[in-house]
């Protein structure tokens, strides 16, 4: 959804932060990129806090910080978590990580980190939406369109029994 919302918005968009104390598109990119780079390498064998990790940087825009390479490293971000996650096997999520020394099993890692990454999506998603104005293209099911999209698991159309 994030990345659907991130198309409806022009580049000066992107990096519009709605205030002085708020962040842009482009600085959350920044930030969830540089975490997930940190948290998903040498994740079962290292401190996800990784030592080459500059937290506060990841929230303040450099000249090389344009748009394309914001993704790119946004891509390579998720590129490492999905990586990683594919990788471990069920004998895997019991075992301990740590995070700035805090330990965790890697199953609350994850779910520490999917918490984390869903914030950060519904902050780009507000964000965008907000700045596409009246040209934003719903992610989801139109208002008012719900009943349009009522189906059952099977693929038939479901109506509550008051309305049949």
């Amino acid at each position: 959804m994030a990345e659907y919302a991130m198309r409806q918005v022009k580049d000066d968009q992107f990096f519009l932060a709605p205030d002085p104390e708020s962040n842009s598109i482009a600085i959350i990119v920044k930030h969830v990129a540089g975490n997930m780079r940190s948290r998903w390498r040498d994740f079962l064998t290292t401190d996800g806090e990784k030592p080459d990790r500059h937290r506060n940087r990841e929230f303040e825009l450099e000249a090389t910080d344009t748009r394309a390479a914001l993704m790119q490293r946004w891509e390579e971000g998720w590129g490492h978590a999905l990586g990683t996650i594919r990788a471990l096997r069920p004998d895997d999520l019991q075992k301990t990580v740590t995070t700035r020394g805090e330990p965790h099993t890697v199953l609350e890692a994850i779910n520490r980190q999917v918490t984390h990454y869903a914030y950060h999506m519904g902050q780009i998603v507000y964000l965008a939406k907000h700045l596409a104005g009246p040209s934003w293209k719903t992610l989801s099911i139109p208002r008012g369109r719900s009943r349009d999209y009522d189906v059952s698991k099977a693929g038939e159309v479901y109506r509550p029994k008051e309305e049949r």
